[in-house]
């Protein structure tokens, strides 16, 4: 009996590889081993870096939402606990983009939280 490779179907699988790496340098976009391997590696990166890019957002609210309060007195961890007990759900990209953006109506949202 012959051997049988599936040429069709391996071509397309490294074709595929192949296609995803052009534009690497060197070797990685011209041999099929390294481009997959930087392409694996590569892919591992984004799926982290997804999850690290929702913490370093959160991150950046969180400070603007400090120094906006601050500025009006109060700290960041007193200002987030007054809104809860005050019932105001507003998250934290919203306020950093009021914080930013809009500080009159910020400054209304601190004073009503604060009192």
């Amino acid at each position: 009996m012959p051997r049988a490779t599936n040429n069709p179907a391996s071509r397309a699988r490294r074709k595929k590889i192949m296609k995803a790496a052009r534009g690497y340098f060197g070797a990685r976009s011209k041999v099929y081993t390294v481009a997959k391997n930087t392409l694996e590696k590569g892919w591992t990166y984004a799926f982290r870096d997804r999850k690290a890019k929702k913490r370093s957002y959160r991150r950046l609210w969180i400070a603007r939402i400090n120094a906006a309060t601050r500025m009006e007195g109060m700290s960041y961890s007193r200002f987030i606990h007054a809104l809860s007990q005050k019932g105001i759900s507003l998250n934290r990209k919203v306020l950093a983009d009021l914080a930013l953006n809009n500080p009159a109506t910020f400054k209304k949202i601190v004073e009503k939280a604060n009192t």
